[in-house]
Order: structure tokens, then sequence, then C-alpha cells
């Protein structure tokens, strides 16, 4: 049985976003930080940077728990706080409401094609619902009804989005697999 909680567990959530110990490993910090600071940071510079945003308010995502063992992640904060998608021009913001963004999804591999995507949405639309967001946005990926590559799916796809009761707003200027990315949105209100 999965639970799902907020992502304070600094060495939690470093199993799911670098369980190899990669220098190169993103930490879902693609969305949070600037391209100059995301490309001058390496490394532990990288760890310590989430290892921080796991210390704040709110946490930078949700995990979801077998046991006591880390499944899966997905990154979800104010979009407010995400500075690249703040200056996106493929993915610029719909309207001033102060929405929550989904932007990651990571799920070890024994634990894929199980439904943990989904319990983290539904725990991430949750944790921003306790946090007072307005509204959760989310960028995936329509696959168009074929299988796309897993890079590309750590996004989400449009199908797990709409199964938890988003609504496709407009797509986007940004692609996955060569595939459209749609803005899509849940109302909490």
């Amino acid at each position: 049985m999965l639970s799902i909680s907020p992502a304070r567990r600094f060495e939690d959530v470093a199993a799911i976003l670098n369980p190899g110990g990669n220098d190169r490993a993103c930490w879902c910090l693609a969305y949070r930080i600037t391209s100059a600071e995301y490309s001058a940071l390496r490394g532990e510079q990288r760890a310590d940077r989430v290892r921080g945003l796991c210390a704040d308010e709110p946490a930078p995502g949700v995990l979801a728990y077998d046991g006591e063992t880390p499944a899966g992640w997905c990154g979800i904060s104010p979009r407010s706080s995400m500075e690249r998608l703040n200056r996106s021009r493929t993915m610029p913001p719909l309207d001033g409401l102060p929405v929550w963004s989904v932007v990651c999804f990571v799920v070890r591999a024994p634990y894929r094609r199980r439904g943990v995507s989904a319990a983290l949405l539904q725990g991430a639309v949750d944790y921003a619902r306790e946090c007072g967001a307005p509204a959760v946005e989310g960028y995936p990926v329509d696959t168009e009804g074929e299988r796309i590559s897993s890079s590309a799916a750590h996004v989400g796809t449009t199908t797990l989005f709409e199964a938890a009761g988003f609504a496709r707003v407009r797509p986007t200027a940004a692609r996955a697999d060569r595939r459209v990315r749609w803005l899509m949105r849940l109302d909490l209100r």
C-alpha cells in the first residue's frame, strides 16, 4: 500500500532523484532555478540546493512510499517560486492566478505501471490544496496513444492528468518526444 507525504526527508528524495550519485543528475531543479544557475551547479552543489528546498516551506514535492521504501517523486511548488518556468516562452503563464505547478515525476523501476504516478499526482494536488493553492497546473505531453520515451514522460501525460480531473486549457510551444505539451489546470476553489 502506497503512502504519500511532503518531501521533507532529503535522503529519501536523493534515493529517487539520484540513486546512482550522478554528477549531472537534474535533481528536479531544471524549472526551479535560472538556466545560468542550473548550468553552473554540479554534483553535490545540486544536492545541497535540493537539501535546502526540503528544509523550507513548502516542500518541493511529494514522495510515494511502499512501507518505508521511497517509490516515487512528484515535483510541485508555487509557479512563482520556479525561476525558469516563470521566464518560459514556451509555457507562459495563463493568467495572474497564483497556481502551483507540477513539473516532474520519477518512479523507481520496480514500481512502474502500478499506479504510482496517479497516486503521486493526487498527493501533489492534496498537498497544494492543504497549502492554500487556488489551482494546480501541469504541462504534460500528449502521447497521441503511442508509447514515448521515459525521459519524455517525466512531465506526465495528458491522460494521467485528465484522469485526475485536470482540464486541457491550451497547447504550449513546448515539446516532449516531438509531441505537444499541454497546459492543464485543476481548479481547487
